[in-house]
């Protein structure tokens, strides 16, 4: 394939030639084969697909949710082109059995990816490093969906363990202790929308986050291991992970929602970590503009209508975002709050460098051919029942965003606009077929 009259996130305008799975040649005034196909992106934006290394496709165990083939397919069309897996399955991602039988399901996704392992009182370490794992984590310390959280003692001997074999450790940061169950008196009050969402927000406080942050980093940085923070819900908390030496990763819903969204969203606003306050997604957004933010990544937890239609203390935690991370960034960047460059940074050159995936993240020649063409102008509004994940809703519902026209995988069209001028490169559905492959064990 050859992409001709394509603009880098840099302001450059050039052509892209891909060769098998690889980018073979970006410049300028590229000439095309006889045999290859050709793309006229006319001035549309060409980035590298972006790395969400934080998804949760709930196969095994919870498919009524999302299985791998929905979740990337929700995943290609919006601009992702490899996801990360957390271990909070049924049987949980803790042993090499339970990461075999995952992987397995995983050869159905569309887009390349990477599985986690987990931590429990009854975890197998041995069986699980000896597998292809991406990172350890997400470690839970506190309980959130899958009620894998753990204490300090363990904690620090799973550090242990990460460090020896050389694996990073993403961290779920929250400090039970520093809960105020006084919030949640009275929160069974009504169901769905008309829950009390600002509830959660206030039981599960911000200094449960930033003191659990603090101390996770410096049990991790102090053993030698590299510590990833998840899902930063506040200023304060990126700060203290950034500060000590660990990267760290916040949500398109910690940076575009806050609690003043609580009385429309009700339970479909109940996370962990919670929505803050407004003051504090600004500031959250500032640290993302300016460069402090490393990654980010979405968290991509859905669950059913029906089970978000419950009180707020039985309605389970999490919301899908695998399709509108790229788009809202770019909207952001339509609007003046971001350079597209800062967008490629977040979304795939920053994880592609902290997690050890040279080919990725970057348009250069020899890299993968993981792209995504878009028409930087043309926003659309968000609409649940457009999107392609299993759950059928999203919190962002109305919001505005750019979706992309194209995604390739390794060279291979997984998803096209079916409007749009490249819909002949897939199926009438829209995707395309490319089986996606552990990012682990092809580098």
């Amino acid at each position: 394939m050859l992409i001709r009259n394509a603009r880098l996130a840099d302001g450059r305008d050039r052509d892209v030639r891909i060769d098998g799975e690889r980018i073979d040649a970006v410049d300028s005034g590229l000439t095309a084969d006889s045999d290859e196909t050709v793309v006229d992106a006319d001035g549309r934006l060409l980035l590298p697909g972006a790395i969400d290394v934080h998804v949760h496709f709930r196969e095994p165990g919870y498919s009524h949710k999302e299985t791998w083939r929905t979740g990337s397919r929700s995943a290609a069309a919006g601009g992702v082109t490899t996801v990360v897996d957390q271990p909070n399955t049924d049987p949980a991602t803790t042993s090499g059995a339970a990461f075999d039988g995952k992987a397995a399901l995983a050869a159905t996704s569309l887009v390349d990816y990477g599985i986690n392992g987990g931590v429990t009182p009854a975890w197998e370490p041995e069986s699980l490093f000896e597998r292809p794992l991406f990172a350890l984590g997400e470690v839970f310390l506190a309980d959130s969906t899958g009620d894998m959280g753990i204490d300090g003692d363990l904690f620090a001997s799973a550090v242990d363990r990460a460090a020896a074999a050389d694996v990073a450790v993403t961290v779920h940061a929250e400090d039970a202790d520093l809960f105020d169950d006084a919030a949640l008196e009275g929160a069974g009050d009504g169901v769905g929308r008309d829950a009390p969402a600002d509830r959660w927000s206030a039981y599960r406080t911000p200094e449960a986050e930033i003191a659990a942050i603090e101390r996770a980093v410096e049990v991790g940085t102090g053993r030698g291991a590299t510590i990833h923070v998840a899902h930063t819900s506040t200023p304060e908390g990126v700060d203290a992970a950034t500060e000590r030496g660990a990267t760290c990763e916040v949500t398109p819903h910690h940076l575009f929602l806050s609690r003043e969204d609580l009385p429309e969203l009700g339970t479909y606003g109940r996370m962990n970590p919670p929505l803050r306050s407004e003051a504090r997604r600004q500031q959250l957004f500032e640290r993302l503009a300016d460069g402090t933010v490393d990654v980010v990544a979405t968290d991509h937890a859905p669950h059913t209508i029906t089970e978000k239609e419950q009180s707020l203390t039985a309605a389970p935690s999490g919301v899908p975002g695998v399709e509108t991370l790229l788009p809202l960034l770019l909207e952001a960047a339509r609007e003046g709050k971001l350079s597209h460059e800062r967008v490629r940074e977040v979304t795939a050159t920053r994880p592609a460098e902290i997690f050890d995936l040279p080919r990725k993240g970057r348009i250069e020649t020899g890299m993968d051919a993981d792209l995504v063409l878009v028409d930087p102008e043309d926003a659309q509004s968000i609409r649940g029942s457009d999107l392609h994940s299993n759950c059928g809703w999203t919190p962002f519902e109305g919001l505005c965003g750019v979706f992309p026209d194209l995604t390739t995988v390794r060279g291979t069209p997984v998803y096209a606009d079916p409007d749009g001028p490249e819909a002949t490169l897939v199926d009438d559905d829209g995707f395309g077929d490319a089986a996606g492959r552990n990012v682990r064990t092809d580098r």
